[in-house]
């Protein structure tokens, strides 16, 4: 028989059961109004209001997700969250935003994004200052600055923050690319990949540099390519004390240090440190050039290619060096920049050739001069047969059979294909005469010009 208390009917008894619970739940309505999180995960800190939303919590660390999606075998925890994945699929979304058309599966991410359009920002980090509309997106983003990436791949070692972070990563190694672009065919392994990828097709480019003009299709470019004009880099090469402003070009950078190259060119051998790089020196086997100059005709692999060629047909060369008063069209990102030239002001050659001992200010000259060593003459003379070790040796010879001759001397009136030839030629009205060392006999001829001539006295 049930227990009644002393003086109340079963009916007084219910009535009062039910009151306390109704006070109970409202106690708990309120306890959730005012945002209190008393219930903490002991594995990651994270907070709720209720110990029912802490153990669907909890499923995550240990690792058990029960649910599994019939189209890509993709794992949950809950049986909710499988069904909110499940809409993905169905390719249904009918929330869509006002402002810029896009549309989600779910009306709590429709919620989330129309928070960008609003441009509030209210959670800020206190070590760097960045934003953020959400609090969540706060943490994950702190983590950055905690150091500790707990996640790391079996396959190549590169560590993550953010679990979903190392599932991305892992799609790269996996090398199933499943979204392709219907215009150009370049595959990705994300959804999202393949719309950022889309926008370069579109041409629209909103986000716009205040400094130099320069525009862009995404917020985040924009966002990095003015840390460029700031001047601040922050990270440092322990190598050579080079410079970058972002993370990822410093890593990047260190692959040269390595002297690892697993990027393999099939056609030529050629090796590089980055994937990237390897793709676009494929371009000149190709011999795709899409991208032509409308004032002289000049075609290139790359569109960043031809825009720096076009800086020449301006005229405008605002970098000029404080020693000699030359002028360049850029500070640093071409061959022939401010940067560049004055390293031979500096007169340091720390590139050295182990055949010859002549010594350069940049690598890259180095293994230009080292194929003279090699006898390698890829570039061939369609006319002649004449082969030579670089393409621009090349070029200057085909001059020759153009009949063109742009360089006449002043004071006779002859002309020449190339302008060293005319160089040598103004030695002979000089009367200066040149004894020309041998390097293959114990012998001296005397010239009136040459390249590897040395002046002797006055006859």
């Amino acid at each position: 028989e049930q227990f009644q208390p002393f003086g109340l009917s079963s009916a007084t008894t219910e009535e009062t059961m039910t009151s306390t619970q109704k006070r109970s739940q409202e106690a708990d309505k309120r306890h959730r109004r005012k945002g209190e999180k008393t219930y903490s995960c002991d594995e990651c800190g994270k907070d709720f209001t209720q110990a029912g939303h802490l153990k669907r919590h909890q499923l995550i660390h240990s690792g058990v997700k029960p649910y599994n999606c019939d189209l890509c075998g993709k794992s949950f925890t809950e049986a909710g969250s499988l069904k909110k994945h499940q809409l993905i699929h169905s390719g249904v979304k009918p929330y869509s935003c006002e402002l810029c058309g896009k549309s989600f599966t779910q009306a709590g991410s429709l919620k989330k994004h129309q928070l960008i359009h609003s441009g509030v920002k209210p959670y800020s980090c206190d070590l760097c200052g960045k934003s953020f509309t959400q609090a969540q997106s706060l943490k994950t983003h702190q983590l950055i600055h905690s150091g500790v990436k707990p996640y790391s791949c079996d396959l190549c070692g590169k560590s993550f923050t953010v679990a979903q972070s190392l599932k991305t990563h892992q799609l790269i190694h996996s090398g199933v690319k499943p979204y392709s672009c219907k215009l150009c065919g370049k595959s990705f392994t994300q959804a999202g990949g393949l719309k950022t990828h889309q926008l370069i097709h579109s041409g629209v480019k909103p986000y716009s540099c205040d400094m130099c003009g320069k525009s862009f299709t995404e917020a985040g470019s924009l966002k990095k390519h003015q840390l460029i004009h700031s001047g601040f880099k922050p990270y440092s090469c322990e190598f050579c004390g080079k410079s970058f402003t972002q993370a990822g070009d410093l890593k990047k950078h260190q692959l040269i240090h390595s002297g690892v190259k697993p990027y393999s060119c099939d056609l030529c051998g050629k090796s590089f440190t980055v994937a990237q790089n390897l793709k676009t020196h494929q371009l000149i086997h190709s011999g795709v050039k899409p991208y032509s100059c409308k004032l002289c005709g000049k075609s290139f692999t790359q569109a960043g290619h031809l825009k720096t060629h076009q800086l020449i047909h301006s005229g405008v060369k605002p970098y000029s060096c404080e020693l000699c008063g030359k002028s360049f069209t850029e500070s640093f990102t071409q061959a022939g920049s401010l940067k560049t030239h004055q390293l031979i002001h500096s007169g340091v050659k720390p590139y050295g050739c182990d055949e010859c001992g002549k010594s350069f200010t940049q690598a890259g000259d180095l293994k230009r001069h080292q194929l003279i060593h090699s006898g390698f003459k890829v570039y061939s003379c369609h006319l002649c047969g004449k082969s030579f070790t670089h393409r621009k040796g090349l070029k200057l010879h085909q001059i020759i059979h153009s009949g063109v001759k742009p360089y006449s001397c002043e004071l006779c009136g002859k002309a020449f294909a190339q302008n060293s030839s005319l160089q040598r030629h103004l030695v002979t009205h000089s009367g200066i005469k040149f004894r020309y060392k041998s390097h293959s006999f114990h012998t001296a001829h005397t010239f009136t010009a040459s390249s590897n001539l040395e002046p002797t006295d006055l006859c």
